[in-house]
């Protein structure tokens, strides 16, 4: 072999290998951009009002639908939600979430008992939120709230824990 081919088949060798890097860098860092860089969120500080406080009645829990706006990786999704809403004092408000804390399922409220009650599995819930029986672990979730202009508005994702 002359020393020409020698340079020949190095100059393959190192062709063939920057062409493979290139692929790789091409595959890799499309890749590693979708690991390193978080997609849009929806804001936290996204209210979303929920009711008029007028028609809220003190110590009477209201289940209120809404709809509310949820980024999903780059993904818009507008969805139907609902929460139970209790009116405490004149101005102030509490929002639970409507799963039950056991097992998810959905409560209701039971206006002759004076309690939220979860069908699946028996746990009961004063209008605080608080576990009065049942396999439930931990007080209802609750959604930050605030009245503004009359109007009943809540954090746009779960924040509280009970």
């Amino acid at each position: 072999m002359s020393s020409k081919d020698q340079t020949r088949r190095t100059f393959y060798v190192s062709a063939i290998n920057m062409l493979g890097g290139f692929i790789a860098a091409a595959l890799a860092i499309p890749a590693a951009l979708y690991l390193a860089v978080k997609p849009k969120s929806s804001d936290d500080s996204n209210w979303i009002e929920v009711s008029d406080l007028s028609q809220l009645k003190v110590n009477s829990p209201q289940e209120v639908l809404y709809e509310r706006k949820r980024v999903d990786g780059w993904q818009k999704i507008v969805e139907k939600s609902s929460a139970w809403v209790v009116r405490t004092e004149e101005h102030n408000v509490v929002a639970y979430k409507p799963a039950c804390t056991h097992l998810a399922c959905p409560y209701h409220w039971e206006q002759q008992a004076n309690k939220f009650v979860c069908p699946c599995h028996g746990s009961e819930f004063s209008l605080e939120g608080k576990v009065l029986t049942g396999p439930a672990p931990r007080p209802l979730d609750r959604f930050l709230t605030k009245v503004v202009d009359g109007r009943v508005m809540i954090g746009g994702s779960e924040v509280e824990k009970g």
